[in-house]
């Protein structure tokens, strides 16, 4: 059986956490305390240290999600969490503008820990004032090969898209290297495509 490591992050009350609940099929371990600060009473409680869930994709492949914490008090936590890492997704919620610029800061850090394929999450893409995946590019500064997913990260099936666009860019790394490798000794790579349950 195959295990991936899948790091969600990005700032502070993007959606992490909510993410992790709504496809996780085991109670998600979470860290959350009640927040203390008046400047982040924009939600009651926060993520000190980690959220994780799991998911059963078949008998051969299980995601263990990683929700890091969003607050830059506990960003010490974020490089732990990234070790092992297959791939992250950056949460962003899409109402806030005054966020992006902490967004594009996070993005900048994990990909300093690991070259690991990577998406954003736009999320809160059921709201009127939600900005759209191609205007978060722009100002996010994301090349063109890397997905900006629109998603609601309430919704199971809005999820299991962000995450199996993921899934796809981890296999087509997993892909070219298998390739490169068979090249190198003579042999042919395989194809394989995940689905959620």
């Amino acid at each position: 059986m195959q295990t991936l490591k899948i790091v969600v992050t990005g700032p502070f009350s993007s959606g992490k956490t909510e993410l992790i609940q709504a496809i996780s099929e085991i109670a998600v371990v979470s860290t959350e305390r009640r927040i203390t600060q008046e400047s982040e009473r924009i939600k009651s409680q926060t993520t000190v240290a980690m959220d994780f869930g799991r998911i059963t994709i078949d008998e051969e492949l299980i995601l263990y999600l990683f929700g890091t914490p969003g607050q830059k008090r506990f960003n010490f936590m974020w490089e732990i969490l990234s070790e092992g890492m297959l791939g992250f997704v950056v949460m962003i919620d899409s109402t806030r503008p005054e966020t992006f610029r902490e967004a594009r800061r996070i993005l900048d850090t994990f990909r300093s820990y690991s070259p690991v394929p990577y998406i954003v999450a736009a999320n809160k893409q059921d709201l009127e004032d939600a900005w759209s995946a191609d205007d978060l590019r722009i100002v996010l500064r994301v090349d063109g090969d890397i997905k900006v997913v629109p998603c609601v990260a309430s919704d199971k099936e809005s999820v299991k898209h962000v995450l199996l666009e993921l899934l796809y860019s981890i296999l087509d790394l997993l892909d070219e290297e298998e390739a490169a490798v068979g090249r190198a000794v003579g042999v042919g790579g395989g194809d394989a495509s995940p689905a959620l349950p």
